[in-house]
């Protein structure tokens, strides 16, 4: 079912409006600038290799695709010299459709930049990685970056519709039930290819069920159920090394943020069924609690560490459990980045060399000496004041008066917030 054309695509429209470098490409015109050479970035199943492959077929130019899974420097040097001479010789153009070149390493990618800078080939490049992190430099400066987005459901069930009737798909064997469409449609979760894959695998199911039930001429029915018993379980659109990782612990860590346990439990269910480490997981609770609830909730440190603890010891499906407590209790706790702010505020002093000498009455006295030199000198034992604090200077005097940490009146906080106001009256004399 792959397209022959670019008018046979589905889905990517916004790639394909009339004067797109797309649409240059396919009609093997060049423009003013000649060719552009573009980068399609994009999830599986979106059409990257579909759109390469239909440039060819309209395009008139040679078409040499390669694999950075298999190729190395050698093969795309070989291409590069052929498609020079080609161009030289016989004023035949060269388009290089490249598929995964994030796998392509910085020399292997350099080898690329010749032909591309000198206009020997226009290279069509795949990725499912971000390319500002898998391409190089060079490479991404001299071609045009173009997205691909998972496919709507819509761009879905026409596919899977013409799939069905077109002869190069089924060809009208089955007939495919509205649920059954909207089922592979759910399933696929914006993949063409997986799409089509689970209409196979449907039909496949209800041909040989029709078979046995000997039903006579009717086309056997895709039927939800067929569905569900052969594609049990959704594509999740997920790479423990790519974009997706980070968005979807982005989204996690957000969600809990904003105080919204079901969006959080949520992209917790979704990394836990792609297979992410749930350690990673744990440690991501331990720094939210820190960073987030921090001192409107202390209690919610020791609940992500002791779901971090259960975690290692008793492993998954059963760690979910205790990752979804603390998840649900971090996302609902009362909300404080007053620790994080405190911290890094007093980092970046110390970076600019903002910190004096710390005072003589804080300075250790124990060792010989040290009091001559007026360590200890008028030092306060704060447990020798009734109020177990003691109105002393503990800041070096250039920070005297710096105010690091500023409560807020979320949660225990409030309580914190009432107490340290009394204790700096004290301590600062305020």
């Amino acid at each position: 079912m792959r397209p022959r054309s670019l008018d046979e695509v589905v889905g990517q429209q916004h790639l394909l409006g009339p004067g797109s470098p797309l649409r240059t490409l396919a009609a093997g015109g060049d423009g003013a600038g000649g060719a552009v050479s573009v980068i399609l970035w994009g999830p599986p199943g979106t059409g990257k290799t579909t759109l390469a492959q239909a440039i060819a077929h309209s395009s008139g130019r040679r078409f040499v695709e390669l694999s950075a899974i298999t190729a190395g420097i050698k093969d795309v040097r070989t291409v590069m010299e052929r498609a020079l001479d080609d161009r030289d010789l016989y004023d035949i153009a060269t388009v290089l459709f490249l598929d995964e070149i994030h796998r392509f390493t910085k020399a292997q990618q350099d080898a690329l930049l010749p032909g591309v800078e000198n206009g020997w080939v226009t290279l069509v490049a795949a990725t499912t990685e971000n390319p500002s992190f898998s391409v190089i430099s060079p490479l991404l400066s001299r071609s045009l970056l173009l997205t691909l987005e998972p496919l709507q459901d819509g761009d879905l069930r026409t596919l899977l519709a013409r799939a069905v009737e077109d002869p190069r798909g089924l060809g009208g064997a089955v007939a495919v039930e509205d649920e059954a469409l909207d089922a592979l449609v759910q399933l696929a979760s914006g993949d063409a290819r997986r799409a089509l894959t689970g209409l196979e695998a449907a039909a496949s199911s209800a041909i040989a069920l029709g078979a046995a039930e000997e039903e006579g001429g009717a086309a056997p029915a895709v039927t939800p159920d067929i569905v569900s018993a052969a594609v049990d379980r959704a594509l999740l659109r997920y790479d423990r090394n790519g974009d997706q990782h980070y968005d979807v612990i982005s989204a996690f860590i957000k969600s809990m943020r904003g105080s919204d346990p079901d969006a959080a439990i949520h992209y917790l269910a979704r990394m836990i069924e792609a297979g992410e480490d749930p350690r990673f997981i744990a440690r991501r609770l331990m720094v939210h609690a820190a960073e987030d609830v921090g001192m409107a909730d202390p209690h919610a440190l020791s609940v992500a560490v002791a779901a971090a603890e259960a975690t290692q010891l008793i492993g998954l499906p059963e760690a979910r459990i205790p990752l979804a407590e603390a998840t649900i209790y971090i996302a609902t706790a009362p909300k404080s980045n007053a620790v994080i702010s405190a911290i890094d505020a007093a980092i970046a002093d110390v970076k600019a060399g903002r910190f004096g000498q710390v005072p003589l009455h804080l300075r250790d006295a124990h060792y010989p000496g040290a009091k001559r030199m007026g360590h200890g000198k008028g030092y306060r034992y704060p447990h020798s004041d009734p109020r177990g604090v003691s109105p002393q200077q503990y800041l070096p005097d250039e920070l005297r008066d710096r105010v690091y940490y500023q409560p807020t009146a979320h949660g225990n906080e409030r309580e914190v917030s009432e107490r340290l106001e009394k204790i700096r009256r004290i301590t600062r004399g305020g």
